[in-house]
């Protein structure tokens, strides 16, 4: 009975230690100078984007998770997103200034810095900086199983934006 224990706690070791090695045991560091601001203005994003200069600051790719992305967006006093949706729904973290959001039936919305923001799978929603102030948040977005964040939608009128 004893060899029997000896053996099968050498078995657990063994495996154990067979279990160790596969798993990786170093971290992954995005170093800044690689991670370029891709202001909107000049690139293919400017047609999802309106009423004023948008920047992104991305933070880490899908490509690093495998699941979701961080970016961090300027919004300037008046831009806006156009309306859209994420198959698995987004985390907004206001980390500065003063901005909006709203959904397609909801009404217009003030976020400020420290809010945060869970807009539900496939809601339609706009979010950009209030008319004076500009805002920055930082968004969580997952991907569903085709790798697909989010599907990009119409302008947000001036009288959607303006709206009360």
């Amino acid at each position: 009975m004893k060899i029997l224990s000896i053996t099968s706690l050498a078995a657990v070791l063994v495996s154990s230690q067979l279990q160790a090695s596969d798993v990786k045991h170093e971290q992954t560091i995005s170093k800044v100078e690689d991670r370029k601001s891709i202001v909107v203005s000049k690139t293919d994003f400017k047609k999802y984007f309106t009423g004023g200069e948008v920047r992104i600051d991305p933070v880490y790719p899908k490509s690093d998770t495998k699941t979701h992305s961080g970016a961090y967006v300027t919004f300037e006093p008046g831009a806006r997103s156009n309306w859209h949706t994420h198959p698995r729904g987004q985390h907004i973290i206001v980390t500065s200034g003063v901005g909006y959001t709203q959904t397609w039936k909801g009404e217009k919305r003030v976020i400020k810095a420290g809010d945060v923001v869970w807009c539900p799978q496939d809601v339609k929603h706009w979010h950009g900086a209030s008319k004076d102030i500009a805002m920055t948040h930082f968004v969580i977005t997952e991907a569903d199983e085709s790798g697909k964040n989010v599907t990009w939608m119409e302008a947000v009128t001036k009288n959607q934006y303006n709206s009360k």
